[in-house]
């Protein structure tokens, strides 16, 4: 019945779009001829009901600013846009224009709470790079077996799938049966050709960003507040990963798991090309010791590394499971495939800063022992190696005085540490930004890269500020009263001249702005809030080379 209220237009036989009389809400549907080549404008707001696909062949461009909302439902009634095999996608946000996916009725405004989940689908992403399974294709999961445009798998590893950039993925993960829930950000498959860079997956009813074989590489990726594992990965996997972070809700009901599930093969679990992607620099913040969660679970012949990250809060550390056949993670371990270097391990187990790598790296002893004498036997000389490895490997147990105060507004989920963390080495492959620092964010800039174009950083969970060149003249600045109504003030602490004050919306959209104004020291100068509607606001202080930004909500 959602069509009832709105008039059918049909376009070149390729999509069902539908379109309100002030020409803003665009709904499109999908009768099996995809998308199109075709772009997607900021100034319209598109709705996909069900199941849309870019076809092989067909190019979706998504401009920056763009919003996509999925109807809300689930089984037969889910939404979702999915890139399938031979399509791409070029959806090029910027920081101040992100690309947001949300569900349809999200008003974008902060009064949808954060943390709900599972209102409509994801993003799926296909490719024709390998994987390890028989028979070397996949029907993805959360899409049904009937539908052939959503296999992904082949034997082209430099597969490219488009570039995504700078988008904002919420309230996704719906059920479409039997417990099959759709992640965020789903790869299938997906190649190294495809550029993936400043992705964000927030309260995904699933997992946030999930890998099913192939060699896609994602940079800074931000991951919050999803239902159950924050990175996932199977199928042999081996992209990259650099400036990865998460943090988890506890928010009573139980959501969030691991930091990372690893798994290496599926069908079957000895399947070559082993799972080995490299990351570096990730942050994984978890739901605290008495959650019980683990960071990491690395299995089913998964190899993989983690380099110069910090691992802050977690329940349990790593586990990595040890088969009596000699298939598994241990084996990988064992022939280097598997490996932990420079990171750093903050209020991991209830240890603390005492623990060691026996109490952070547990051994999963699996079936098929001959007696329990020689599963015991095995257990104690692999988690052996496993402490001898970490220490020399340069992995460390110590506390960073990182903050974590999960409440929306506080701007203090974060403190990132600048004491602790001597330098790791730094990468060798060429993909990878050249930094030392251990964590997603560069102490000396604080989590700017997660700035303005996320909804953790626009509803204050993290309080991200812009670096700002030492000699540059700027003013800091204050906002009153906060909430505001009809109007409110702007108070800088140092005199700028020939300034901008920018007001933003919640998607990075500009909604009003003043230029030329001098802002004296200490001296409040007045701003209009009349034209605002409710919602959570970007206010923005530009002057030469200087950007300062204070969030505003009004009411």
């Amino acid at each position: 019945m959602k069509k009832a209220l709105r008039s059918l237009l049909f376009v070149a036989g390729a999509i069902a779009i539908s379109q309100t009389a002030m020409a803003a809400d665009i709904i499109v549907s999908d009768d099996g001829s995809g998308t199109g080549t075709t772009t997607w404008t900021a100034d319209n707001t598109y709705i996909l009901d069900g199941f849309v696909f870019v076809n092989s062949g067909q190019a979706l461009t998504i401009e920056a600013g763009t919003v996509v909302k999925g109807m809300s439902g689930t089984g037969a009634d889910a939404s979702a846009l999915i890139v399938a095999r031979g399509g791409q996608i070029f959806a090029n946000g910027t920081a101040d224009a992100p690309i947001v996916f949300t569900f349809e009725e999200d008003a974008l405004d902060g009064s949808t709470p954060y943390n709900v989940r599972g209102r409509w689908g994801g993003v799926i992403v296909l490719g024709s790079a390998q994987l390890n399974s028989t028979p070397g294709e996949t029907q993805v999961e959360g899409i049904p077996d009937t539908e052939p445009r959503g296999l992904y798998g082949g034997d082209d590893d430099m597969d490219n799938s488009g570039v995504i950039t700078y988008i904002s993925i919420r309230h996704g993960g719906t059920d479409i049966g039997a417990g099959n829930e759709i992640n965020g950000l789903t790869l299938g498959g997906v190649g190294a050709g495809t550029v993936i860079d400043y992705v964000e997956v927030v309260s995904n009813a699933d997992d946030g960003i999930e890998f099913f074989g192939g060699t896609a590489s994602v940079k800074h990726a931000a991951v919050s507040f999803c239902g159950d594992d924050s990175f996932d990965y199977d199928e042999g996997w081996r992209g990259y990963g650099q400036f990865w972070f998460t943090m988890q809700d506890d928010d009573g009901d139980g959501s969030g798991d691991r930091g990372g599930e690893h798994d290496g093969g599926t069908d079957p679990e000895d399947g070559l090309p082993y799972a080995h992607p490299v990351i570096f620099n990730a942050t994984y913040f978890g739901r605290g010791i008495s959650a019980g969660r683990r960071a990491l679970t690395i299995r089913d012949n998964a190899a993989g590394e983690y380099h110069n990250s910090v691992f802050y809060n977690w329940g349990r550390g790593v586990d990595i499971e040890n088969l009596a056949s000699g298939e598994d993670s241990y084996a990988r371990f064992e022939n280097s495939e598997l490996a932990f270097a420079g990171n750093v391990f903050d209020n991991c187990v209830v240890a603390g800063t005492a623990a060691t790598a026996s109490d952070l790296f547990k051994i999963s002893m699996g079936a098929g022992w001959a007696s329990d004498a020689d599963s015991i036997a095995a257990l104690d000389a692999s988690s052996a190696a496993f402490e001898a490895a970490f220490d020399a490997a340069g992995n460390s147990v110590a506390s960073l005085s990182l903050q974590y105060m999960l409440e929306e507004g506080s701007a203090g989920v974060i403190t990132i540490p600048t004491t602790n963390t001597s330098e790791g080495a730094a990468p060798s492959e060429d993909w990878f930004d050249n930094v030392v620092y251990k964590g997603a964010f560069d102490p000396a800039q604080n989590c700017t890269w997660m700035a303005n174009w996320t909804l953790v950083d626009q509803r204050g969970f993290i309080g991200c500020i812009n670096s700002v060149e030492e000699n540059s003249t700027a003013a800091s600045m204050n906002v009153y009263p906060n909430p505001a109504n009809d109007q409110f003030f702007v108070v800088a602490d140092q005199s700028v001249s020939n300034a901008v004050i920018s007001i933003y919306s919640i998607t990075g959209a500009l909604v009003a702005e003043k230029n030329n104004i001098n802002l004296v020291e200490g001296q409040a100068f007045e701003m209009s809030a009349a034209e605002l509607n409710e919602g959570i606001y970007l206010v923005q202080i530009q002057a030469g080379s200087t950007l300062r930004t204070a969030r505003l909500i009004i009411k």
